[in-house]
């Protein structure tokens, strides 16, 4: 069949299996099984067979299920909620207050569990309510929450970091490194904004927070969580673990702080591990499907095609840059990020590569794009989170997060134009 028949059929097959709610690894199985009947006379079980294990046993993706786990009994733990009550004395004389421990709790429960979906529903379990009871403005408070907890995605360890290193064959911890600086400036935009937001709605701002008489203690409980993160972040980048073994120094870390401050019991303890290896699983089979439909498309010769039709456009890197933006952020509607890392990174790499862009610099800048996908209907996994803690409908809260959105492009723009935010990092630590 002729790619130019057999392109629109795969694409068309694929919406459609997703809407009639077929699991998108399966999903992306039947696309492949069909791609490689139409385009190729070569043994689809042995093809199909190697490629998954090939896929699936890459050392890399063994930091996977640890950093997940990781996250599963913070999720538990009472850290999260000493996290919130450190952080407030901070933010009392900022313009904005308490708003503003929405972005240093995503921030800093990011640096320790590496899901978007994770942080926004620990820190939204916990702010959400403390903001509402206090006379903060639902808008700001639920979008500073949708935004802020996309920092998951971007801010090390970050899983889809780890599953954009596996599929491109990166340094992970040089990906960590690169992940770094420009997660600190979307935090920096995110306060800047809630700053700039409660001087000019002065009169929806709530009255002054009192200076609370135990904010030495609460200051103080910060330091498990801090003390975890430099575990685990510090010993990747002095060299001391690789990813994989700082994910296993993580977990232990977790479950001694939580054991330690008796928030976790042994129900507790099973309910993570059994949530971690769902989550795994999910991600694998992601994985494995996104790795057979990868090489059905090699047979067809479509991504073959495809660069070489965006080749012949003669487009400059910033051109191609924006026009992959646009591409992600259409993704993303329907996908969720994992996915459209493992499924498009294959095809769009070689453009990439032949467009001068650095790899690792191109994984800080995906990750980016598909953070806007996580605020984005009708697939927007933290305004489905969002959802479930405040019962408000997803149009709604898009709403409420299309601020954040705009910052999310001013920082791709901030990152394409000063491409050293996220190079600098690991050029100069690790060369």
């Amino acid at each position: 069949m002729e790619i130019a028949t057999l392109a629109p059929i795969l694409v068309v097959l694929l919406f459609c299996a997703l809407a009639a709610g077929l699991w998108i690894g399966f999903a992306l199985i039947v696309v492949g099984l069909v791609a490689m009947a139409a385009a190729s006379s070569a043994p689809v079980t042995l093809v199909f067979a190697t490629r998954v294990w090939g896929g699936l046993t890459v050392w890399d993706l063994t930091a996977l299920p640890m950093f997940i786990w990781m996250g599963e009994i913070l999720v538990r733990s009472r850290l999260s909620a000493d996290m919130f009550a450190g952080l407030a004395p901070f933010t009392r004389y900022l313009p904005g207050r308490l708003l503003h421990v929405n972005v240093m709790g995503c921030a800093l429960f990011a640096a320790v569990s590496g899901s978007s979906a994770a942080t926004t529903a620990t820190i939204g379990r916990m702010s959400v309510p403390e903001l509402t009871a206090r006379g903060y403005d639902p808008r700001i408070a639920i979008g500073t929450l949708a935004g802020s907890g996309t920092f998951g995605f971007l801010i090390p360890p970050s899983i889809i970091l780890i599953v954009y290193g596996a599929a491109t064959e990166q340094s992970i911890a040089r990906l960590f490194l690169a992940g770094l600086m420009p997660g600190l400036m979307l935090a920096v935009l995110f306060s800047g904004y809630i700053m700039l937001w409660a001087l000019t709605h002065a009169s929806a701002m709530p009255a002054d927070e009192p200076a609370a008489a135990d904010d030495k203690r609460a200051i103080l409980r910060l330091l498990p969580v801090v003390g975890l993160i430099v575990a685990v972040i510090g010993s990747i980048y002095a060299g001391i673990a690789s990813p994989t073994e700082a994910a296993v120094i993580g977990v232990a870390g977790a479950l001694i702080l939580a054991s330690a401050t008796g928030a976790l019991d042994w129900l507790g303890a099973r309910e993570a591990l059994l949530a971690a290896t769902q989550t795994t699983c999910m991600i694998a089979f992601i994985l494995a499907g996104a790795a057979f439909l990868t090489v059905a498309m090699g047979y067809t010769g479509i991504p073959r095609a495809l660069a070489a039709w965006i080749a012949g456009m003669g487009l400059s890197a910033y051109a191609l840059l924006a026009a992959l933006t646009v591409f992600f952020v259409v993704m993303g509607m329907f996908l969720d990020g994992i996915s459209i890392v493992v499924l498009t990174v294959s095809i769009i790499m070689p453009m990439v590569l032949a467009a001068g862009i650095d790899p690792i610099w191109f994984g800080v800048f995906l990750v980016l794009v598909v953070e806007m996908s996580q605020i984005t209907p009708p697939v927007g996994f933290n305004l489905f989170v969002l959802q479930k803690i405040t019962g408000r409908d997803i149009l709604t809260l898009a709403a409420y997060a299309a601020p954040f959105f705009g910052l999310l492009v001013l920082a791709v723009i901030l990152l394409a134009a000063f491409p050293q935010i996220a190079l600098w990092l690991p050029g100069t630590m690790l060369n």
